[in-house]
């Protein structure tokens, strides 16, 4: 299994209102995932494979409130709590979409968040889960039953971007999953295609080795 991030373009509402104490509450609110739909990175999730996976993260997770999200595009599929910037509070379906809704917290990279809202900042949010994906006869890559949801909402510019990819792979690791344990698969052919150019040439082989990696998802 691989981790699969997909930004929803669609833009969000945003809503401040006063609460209780009289301080600005923030809210972020629109389309989080959409099922039965080629989505910008060539895959289709089957809406019951989103229905299970939603309706158990809605138990497990919004009901608890440790829904969290963070900011930014993570490597791995674990929430790190030092980067959490929002908390999920509703998810529902709407057709084959999955409307979903979100506060922003008073964390560090959730003061952050406020800052781009009240600048009229654009933001995306991106699913986060682990699964695996079977390619059908048209070559759309179709994620499949062993799909596990991570979170339903990071907040993101655009997570599909080679810089964040790039990101990833300096790290030295990819994320599988093997028997309900996470475990650690090096990526060194990559990691050495880039390191190999001077910083002149950096971003041509971004961009090279980020076009090679999705030509074979």
């Amino acid at each position: 299994m691989k981790l699969i991030s997909e930004i929803v373009d669609h833009k969000l509402e945003y809503i401040t209102e006063a609460n209780e104490n009289g301080k600005k509450a923030y809210k972020i609110k629109g389309v989080f995932m959409q099922g039965e739909i080629k989505n910008r990175n060539g895959r289709v999730y089957p809406m019951g494979i989103l229905k299970e996976n939603v309706e158990k993260y809605n138990k497990d997770y919004i009901q608890k409130n440790r829904a969290y999200g963070e900011l930014g595009h993570p490597s791995g599929p674990t929430i790190n709590l030092e980067r959490v910037s929002h908390m999920i509070t509703d998810l529902y379906q709407d057709g084959n979409n999955y409307m979903g809704e979100a506060k922003i917290m008073d964390t560090p990279y959730g003061k952050i968040v406020k800052n781009l809202m009240d600048e009229g900042a654009t933001l995306g949010v991106s699913s986060r889960g682990m699964g695996s994906l079977k390619q059908n006869g048209s070559g759309t890559q179709v994620v499949q039953k062993d799909y596990h949801l991570a979170t339903a909402a990071d907040i993101v510019a655009d997570p599909s971007a080679p810089d964040a990819f790039v990101e990833g792979i300096m790290e030295g690791k990819e994320w599988v999953w093997d028997n309900g344990v996470l475990r650690e698969a090096q990526m060194a052919e990559y990691k050495d295609e880039i390191e190999k150019y001077s910083k002149k040439n950096l971003e041509e082989a971004k961009l090279r080795v980020f076009s090679n990696f999705i030509s074979k998802l």
